[in-house]
This record gives structure tokens, sequence and C-alpha cells, in this order.
């Protein structure tokens, strides 16, 4: 019962902290600052601890990694959507008389 309990509580933690991230992200529309392969990295990370919880039977470990999957999914998602932003090329400067 115990390993239940500190795993649903680790995964109300673990997912909940994305929550912020996908709400700012989804309200603003910008994911500049936001890290493409550190999310493409978690996306992989939530994806073999669902099957790691599959292959030993434990709720919490596929519930809130699958939720995490979900959130972190959005977030990459997100990201990948966005156009790149280049950088304005520099304006020539006018000659000044002199």
């Amino acid at each position: 019962m115990l390993p239940t309990l500190l795993g649903t509580a680790a995964g109300i933690l673990s997912t909940a902290s994305f929550v912020p991230q996908v709400i700012k992200a989804w309200r603003e529309g910008k994911t500049e600052a936001i890290s493409k392969r550190m999310y493409l990295v978690t996306v992989s990370a939530f994806s073999l601890w669902i099957v790691y919880g599959f292959l030993l039977g434990s709720l919490p470990l596929i519930v809130f990694n699958s939720l995490s999957l979900i959130l972190s999914g959005t977030i990459l998602v997100l990201k990948l959507r966005q156009p790149r932003r280049r950088e304005p090329e520099p304006q020539p400067q006018p000659a000044r008389p002199g």
C-alpha cells in the first residue's frame, strides 16, 4: 500500500509540474525559450516509463506517465508548430552629410 501511495503522490507532483508550462505556451503561443531536444528526450522517457509500468503492472506508473506524456507532448507539438524566427537583417545606415 505504501509504494502505491508514494507512486501516486510522486505522479501527481510530476504531472502537475507540466501544467503551468502547457498553459503558458498554449495561451501565449510562444515557445522560443523551450528546448526542443529536451522535450524530445522527455517524451521518449515518458513513453519508456509507460512500457515499464505495463511490464510491472504498476497503475501509478502507467497513469501518471501517460498524463505527463500528453502534457509534454502538447508542449513539443506547440514547439514544432511554431515557425522559426529569423534574425532581422541589419538595415544599411543612410550616409550622413558631412
